[in-house]
């Protein structure tokens, strides 16, 4: 689950944590790192175990629906929703049940607010044509909490606010996270029952050898990363660019460098982007051109064997 977007947005966030923190102890900052990493799988969880915790209130609600019923002899409620087959397999998954059970805080200990998404879910259109649509399948059951937690989860100040409460490891991971539990809707197959696989926390090893060595070559070619930015930065002030500039650009630097088999230009627009989650409005503008500058002399200087096909645009000066 943990991939290469994942891992640049951490290292991002634990190096500039290790220039604030002034401790400068690298292997202490890369335990950080790894553990926050573990964090977001841990948010993963979280998030597929908060469908099965609103299938649960389905069930108390049904339950008190049909003693109602029974006792004024009206129409009995639909079962469909508070039973819904992916819900329930899903509240079932050995894995899923596996991590619960090594949590102190689980969704048990927020019923108001998995009380008001139960609501907005039976308030909602999607939940409405779902119950009155006379198919009635595993397939149609597992793409209503796909459509559900599209509408309603993945976009939920209230939930925002609980996980920001709950870890502050993940306050930029969600948006991420929330890709990985949509896949992991799709993936799942009735007929694996308890048995269906989560997402793994890494998918192989070299993504998690990936976020050690660009974590590492960052720190410790810090000096040269930045001699290189200094010179690329020509009529710009250096020393008056944003920190956080700084230290995305050093991170794309260590990544061109360490890592041959990634193109320059798949560098430079990823930590382009990171700069618009991060840094200043002007910063992404800014980023682009000297990461060009410096990739283009890296190049020029044979320093760095890569090929870039076409000039980029330049920031004007």
């Amino acid at each position: 689950m943990i991939n290469r977007d994942l891992i640049r947005n951490k290292v991002v966030q634990l190096t500039y944590a290790y220039y604030q923190n002034g401790s400068k102890n690298i292997d202490s900052a890369e335990k950080e790192l790894f553990f926050s990493l573990s964090k977001a799988y841990d948010l993963y969880n979280h998030l597929l175990s908060l469908m099965a915790a609103v299938s649960k209130e389905a069930q108390r609600h049904l339950e008190v629906a049909q003693s109602r019923a029974r006792r004024e002899g009206t129409e009995t409620p639909s079962t469909k929703f508070a039973y819904n087959r992916f819900a329930m397999q899903l509240a079932e998954n050995r894995m899923l049940n596996e991590f619960i059970q090594t949590q102190k805080k689980t969704w048990s200990d927020e019923p108001e607010f998995i009380k008001k998404l139960y609501l907005q879910i039976t308030e909602s259109q999607i939940y409405a044509d779902y119950i009155a649509s006379s198919e009635d399948s595993y397939n149609d059951d597992r793409e209503l909490w796909r459509k559900l937690y599209k509408a309603l989860i993945q976009n939920n100040d209230d939930l925002d606010a609980i996980l920001e409460e709950m870890s502050l490891y993940w306050n930029y991971d969600k948006e991420i996270v929330d890709t990985f539990v949509l896949k992991t809707i799709k993936r799942f197959e009735e007929s694996n029952g308890v048995k269906q696989e989560l997402l793994p926390e890494y998918d192989n090893e070299e993504d998690k050898d990936f976020a050690r060595r660009l974590f590492r070559a960052t720190i410790l070619n810090a000096n040269d990363y930045q001699r290189l930015m200094s010179e690329a930065s020509r009529n710009w002030d250096f020393n008056r660019l944003a920190y956080m500039d700084v230290v995305i650009m050093q991170i794309a630097i260590a990544e061109m460098l360490t890592f041959p088999s990634i193109p320059v230009n798949v560098t430079i627009n990823e930590y382009v982007d990171l700069a618009k989650l991060y840094s200043t409005p002007k910063s992404a503008g800014y980023i682009n051109g000297m990461l060009d500058a410096i990739a283009r002399h890296l190049i020029s200087t044979g320093k760095m064997l890569k090929r870039m096909d076409e000039p980029r645009t330049r920031l004007n000066k």
